[in-house]
């Protein structure tokens, strides 16, 4: 599983043998230095936005932190929020909750929220895959969004790739029966690779589509059409 047991401590998962396991990750650790406007978003809206960590240990409140009780959709990977202030814009009947790690990103993604007068997003900066696996109920996502996650192009780096058969099974155990699972990818190998993965999920249904209009263009796509990759776009339903 290419995902953390505990996000607040060291691996406990053993070999076979009983030696300790080390940990693959999905995402790596990038530079934490906010730039003066994403310290100064950050100091008007994290209190306000960004569902604390310790959430890992006293559970995701989702009717306190929202302020309601509504559907909801979860974005793995929000970056710097592009995408998500966007797309929440046009569904303030739903609650959506953003997972991502890096904090630059983090910032920009409440610059872009406040931008765009958006309030129905929180944001959590814990594993993705464990804040599904531990603070998400079954059948509790409306909609999953995956935009862009990082493609760890070098093959010894493969396993590090988010999707992969666990944690498909895992994402669509969350999702709710007729729930879309969509995702996006600039490197048509990861493409390929989620379509065979994805397939072989039998919780899921679907399979490479058009590109999905309602998703803005991001700077990640950009970067990818720049440098000459095809954008291929996917969405799986959870059937029931």
């Amino acid at each position: 599983m290419p995902y953390r047991s505990d996000p607040a401590r060291p691996s406990t998962r053993t070999t076979p043998e009983g030696r300790p396991m080390a940990e693959v990750r999905s995402y790596a650790r990038r530079g934490s230095r906010l730039t003066l406007q994403q310290q100064a978003a950050w100091d008007r809206r994290a209190g306000q936005w960004l569902v604390p960590a310790s959430v890992a240990t006293e559970g995701l409140d989702l009717a306190r932190w929202f302020g309601r009780t509504a559907p909801l959709i979860v974005e793995i990977g929000s970056g710097v929020g592009e995408a998500v202030a966007e797309l929440a814009a046009q569904r303030p009947a739903y609650d959506v909750l953003a997972v991502e790690v890096w904090r630059p990103g983090l910032a920009s993604t409440f610059q872009h929220l406040e931008q765009a007068g958006v309030t129905n997003v929180r944001a959590l900066a814990l594993d993705a895959a464990w804040v599904l696996e531990h603070l998400v109920d079954e059948g509790a996502v409306a909609e999953l969004w995956t935009f862009f996650p990082d493609p760890w192009p070098k093959v010894r780096h493969h396993k590090r790739r988010l999707v992969g058969p666990g944690f498909a099974a895992l994402a669509a155990s969350r999702l709710a029966p007729g729930a879309l699972w969509r995702l996006a990818t600039d490197w048509p190998d990861y493409a390929a690779h989620m379509v065979e993965v994805l397939d072989a999920e039998p919780l899921l249904e679907g399979g490479v589509t058009d590109r999905y209009a309602e998703r803005p263009i991001t700077r990640f796509e950009r970067r990818g059409l720049a440098a000459g990759r095809a954008v291929t776009d996917l969405c799986y339903c959870r059937v029931s």
